[in-house]
């Protein structure tokens, strides 16, 4: 392992002694950290699973609806049906902290559009099917908002996760083995000055 270069001096040892202190500690907390995020990314990752099972199997029944009314339908009608929207949907997305990484929280704000004089959306020109399935396609809106709320989470958790163990592993299998390394090597140097001058005046006194 490669020391660091310092001159072996006390004041570079305590220097050192207290570097690799505050090392240790952030490696402990970086590791209950990335512990901590890997606990939350497993119970986000189950949780998106059921949520995109729901919402595949709701969009596909859906769709299937939607596929069969319009092969009853003439394709001008339906093109008129959906010209003008009678609802208009805004997105709000604001941001939650999660172990210090920001993560969306998705919201709608959904109301009628001022549709007065203009020929709304007809139950007479479409057929039941197609209206069952606008109506399911509206209710799903929430489930795909969560769906893409909670996959977007755990890709912001896993890149923070990734982060944090590169720190980890900085930390552990470099910095503190050279703080060690040259703590060790610093030590060993004062000793043998100590045991040299110990000599020293050893012989001194007997010269004497």
């Amino acid at each position: 392992m490669a020391r660091l270069n310092v001159k072996p001096t006390r004041g570079e040892l305590a220097k050192l002694k207290q570097r690799l202190k505050l090392a240790s500690r952030g490696h402990k907390l970086l590791k209950d950290k990335q512990d901590e995020l890997m606990r939350q990314f497993i119970l986000l990752i189950r949780q998106n699973n059921e949520i995109r099972k729901q919402v595949e199997g709701q969009l596909l029944d859906v769709m299937q609806d939607f596929v069969l009314s319009k092969a009853t339908q003439n394709q001008l009608a339906i093109d008129e049906l959906f010209a003008i929207p009678a609802k208009s949907t805004q997105l709000i997305i604001e941001q939650e902290n999660i172990m210090s990484v920001k993560v969306p929280k998705m919201f709608t704000d959904i109301h009628e559009e001022d549709r007065s004089g203009e020929i709304d959306y007809s139950f007479l020109t479409s057929n039941a099917g197609m209206d069952g399935a606008m109506a399911a396609i509206e209710e799903s809106l929430d489930a795909l908002l969560k769906l893409a709320e909670t996959e977007k989470t755990c890709q912001l958790m896993a890149d923070e996760i990734e982060k944090t163990r590169r720190r980890v592993n900085a930390l552990e299998y470099r910095t503190i083995p050279e703080l060690e390394e040259t703590i060790y090597f610093i030590e060993m140097k004062l000793e043998e000055a100590e045991r040299s001058a110990l000599i020293r005046m050893m012989k001194v006194k007997d010269m004497r």
